[in-house]
């Protein structure tokens, strides 16, 4: 079992800057592949970003590529989601997941995760 706590949401205006953290739970944090998701009011939860597990290899949404940045700190158990250039359109709950199983691909696929944080908020005013 892994819980996951998702920190640093919050109100920004457009043009700002958040970083969400989330700590994980467990030991053995740097053989998982990580994940941000969001989902946004009467949408589906949707892929963000993610990480491999050295952090060496990283993947983006069109959407938030270039904008954002993902990392991981293996010693604190912890990912980081840097956001940039935030827009309206960004407003979501934001969720960090765990990929127990190995392999890289498909890590835009929900299906692909086990573990899911809590969500945290994040309003971007225009």
């Amino acid at each position: 079992q892994v819980q996951l706590v998702e920190s640093g949401g919050g109100l920004v205006q457009a043009g700002g800057s958040l970083r969400l953290s989330c700590v994980a739970s467990g030991r053995i944090f740097s053989s998982y592949r990580l994940g941000w998701f969001r989902q946004a009011p009467g949408k589906e939860r949707e892929f963000v970003a993610a990480i491999s597990t050295s952090g060496g290899t990283t993947y983006y949404a069109d959407d938030v590529q270039g904008r954002f940045t993902i990392s991981r700190d293996n010693a604190k158990n912890t990912v980081y989601l840097q956001m940039n250039s935030l827009k309206p359109e960004d407003t979501a709950v934001y969720y960090c997941a765990v990929q127990v199983a190995q392999g890289w691909g498909r890590q835009a696929d929900r299906g692909r995760y086990d573990y899911w944080g809590q969500g945290t908020q994040v309003t971007v005013s225009s």
